[in-house]
């Protein structure tokens, strides 16, 4: 559910996983809050027993959303990204983005290059200076087209509502992760790069017919529903095909859902 203000939106979601419990979260999405120094996103997760209806946890987001967005990424990569792939472009320099670099860099240890894009170069400066210990170099770029040529895994973690990722941009055999998108309005690929990538999501129902991202270019015709091939279900699963070539372009939309939540607080419960 969404709930909008001239320049705040509330996003509140809930779901119930089988012995794990109930999961609700709400956070406010602020995109102002960063020219003041703020977070964009701030807000809270409850989690309640299945058997009882008990609250058991109040969980910061923060903490649920720096460990589920990047597990979901670093996943669909794995299934889908070059295993050769030496260039990681993270596009964005909030907290999802350092986020998206641990994540990739514990998991691909093959990666030789980080390489950081945002709209204020001065943010992504100061995110690379952040990571000083990284096992291999980390800068900024200042071009995004450039960058994204070089690129073996883009990752984006923006606020755009329009695309700033454009098809023309990409080297074959790239893997494109979009995790920034979250409302109907909001997209960072552009029509180009939808339609000549293979198309993957982490869940249909939590996806496809929800998010911009892919819900624009198929209400135009760039796309239809049937070109998103598989989630990370079928991929898992083996019903059905990930990558089939080196040459070819993986475009991965990664959507949250309210299940992970749940998934999530209970490891984070779990481990305390």
């Amino acid at each position: 559910m969404f709930l909008d203000s001239t320049a705040t939106t509330l996003l509140s979601r809930g779901a119930y996983v089988q012995g794990l419990g109930y999961g609700v979260k709400s956070v406010t999405i602020a995109t102002d809050n960063a020219a003041q120094g703020l977070p964009t996103v701030q807000g809270a997760l409850l989690l309640f027993t299945s058997d009882m209806g008990v609250l058991s946890a109040i969980i910061e987001s923060a903490l649920v959303t720096e460990y589920k967005t990047a597990a979901d990424s670093v996943l669909g990569a794995t299934l889908l990204a070059r295993p050769d792939s030496r260039h990681l472009l993270v596009v964005g320099a909030g907290a999802v983005a350092r986020s998206l670099i641990h994540a990739y860099c514990t998991v691909f240890q093959e990666i030789e290059q980080v390489s950081i894009w945002a709209r204020r170069t001065k943010q992504a400066e100061a995110l690379a200076a952040s990571f000083q210990d990284l096992f291999c170099p980390i800068t900024v770029q200042t071009e995004l087209a450039v960058a994204a040529s070089k690129a073996d895994i883009i990752a984006t973690a923006t606020m755009a509502r329009e695309p700033i990722l454009c098809g023309d941009w990409i080297t074959p055999g790239t893997h494109i992760d979009l995790v920034g998108a979250f409302k109907a309005d909001t997209r960072e690929a552009d029509d180009k790069l939808m339609s000549t990538g293979h198309l993957f999501v982490d869940c249909f129902e939590t996806t496809v017919t929800h998010i911009g991202e892919l819900m624009i270019p198929i209400h135009s015709g760039a796309i239809s529903f049937e070109d998103v091939r598989a989630d990370l279900y079928g991929l898992i699963c083996g019903t059905a095909p990930g990558r089939q070539s080196d040459k070819e372009i993986t475009v991965f939309k990664n959507g949250g859902g309210a299940h992970l939540d749940v998934m999530m607080a209970h490891y984070i419960t779990s481990t305390q």
